[in-house]
């Protein structure tokens, strides 16, 4: 059974479960894509103002997107995305850190383009095990519409 835009009320929040990071999925993500010393090596890392190894921001997001994807997105009739704003970055990612994934929709905007779809406004969040923000960011999918019987 499809999920349609419908079924998103404005206002209401998920939770999108966790995340456990280690510390070699850091330094290959690093390596591959963002490959600052504080990225990929621990000790270059404790020489740095982070004072350890720590996660790409970019990967960061990518954690969020797997949380977002895995528990929002089977069976929903989204059809990609215009983009996000307000990305922020709050605290550091460190191997070891479990993750918590949030996400509540903010508004509901119909297509100006295409009748048959609206573009769901949402808040994502990324919080440490003490609760404490660690990423947020505004984030818009467009979904199609419930077909009329």
């Amino acid at each position: 059974m499809l999920r349609y835009v419908e079924d998103y009320e404005k206002g209401r929040t998920y939770e999108l479960g966790t995340y456990k990071v280690t510390e070699q999925e850091i330094i290959e993500f690093g390596r591959k894509y963002d490959p600052q010393p504080y990225h990929v090596n621990a000790e270059q890392g404790e020489e740095s103002l982070f004072h350890g190894l720590v996660a790409s921001g970019w990967h960061t997001c990518a954690m969020f997107m797997r949380l977002y994807v895995d528990a929002l997105l089977p069976g929903a009739a989204v059809e990609g995305s215009p983009g996000v704003d307000e990305l922020r970055w709050l605290r550091p990612t460190r191997p070891g850190d479990v993750l918590t994934g949030r996400l509540t929709v903010t508004g509901i905007t119909p297509s100006m383009t295409r009748p048959d779809c609206a573009t769901l406004h949402k808040r994502g969040e990324l919080t440490d095990a003490e609760g404490l923000p660690v990423m947020r960011l505004t984030l818009y999918s467009m979904f199609r519409r419930r077909p009329r019987e």
